[in-house]
């Protein structure tokens, strides 16, 4: 019995940190996905098409871009193709990537930045939502670890 009060007592202090650490839902109706959005990250307001928001960590220092659009006659696999080639040629150095016909995935680093951007198929087939998450390379210890969380958790909404 004795052993159970300070450890309840300890519990007790370590909930308000864990509580304070819980990930909030971004949903999007309008283009029906949902995506987790890490602790920290604070909303700079929607678009104003209402494809998505920009979320940013600290003010500047781990920026998050949700967003959704209509894909072109083409589809899916050539739009990703399109934003991996647009990145590239905006001098980031890809790092990995990998394709399906209904995601796509992609790392890379350019100067003291580093960008994880994802895409996925919408049930329509109509349209894609994606995620861009770009942050400061002195930050990798604290943003790395949220990478596959925040992709796992976009999910179209069918």
């Amino acid at each position: 019995m004795r052993t159970i009060a300070p450890l309840f007592a300890l519990a007790l202090l370590v909930l308000p940190a864990t509580a304070q650490e819980t990930w909030s839902a971004y949903e999007n109706p309008a283009f029906n996905y949902a995506v987790d959005i890490p602790p920290g990250f604070e909303g700079q307001g929607a678009e104003a098409n209402g494809s998505g928001e920009t979320f940013l960590f600290d003010g500047r220092v781990g920026r998050l871009k949700i967003w959704a659009a209509p894909l072109g006659a083409s589809g899916f696999e050539t739009e990703s193709y399109g934003q991996l080639a647009s990145d590239m040629a905006s001098g980031w150095g890809v790092t990995e990537r990998s394709t399906t016909p209904t995601w796509a995935t992609w790392s890379g680093a350019k100067k003291d930045r580093v960008l994880k951007e994802h895409m996925i198929a919408l049930c329509d087939g109509k349209a894609y939502a994606a995620l861009r998450f770009d942050y400061a390379q002195t930050d990798r210890s604290k943003f790395d670890p949220l990478v596959d969380q925040l992709v796992a958790s976009l999910k179209a909404d069918c």
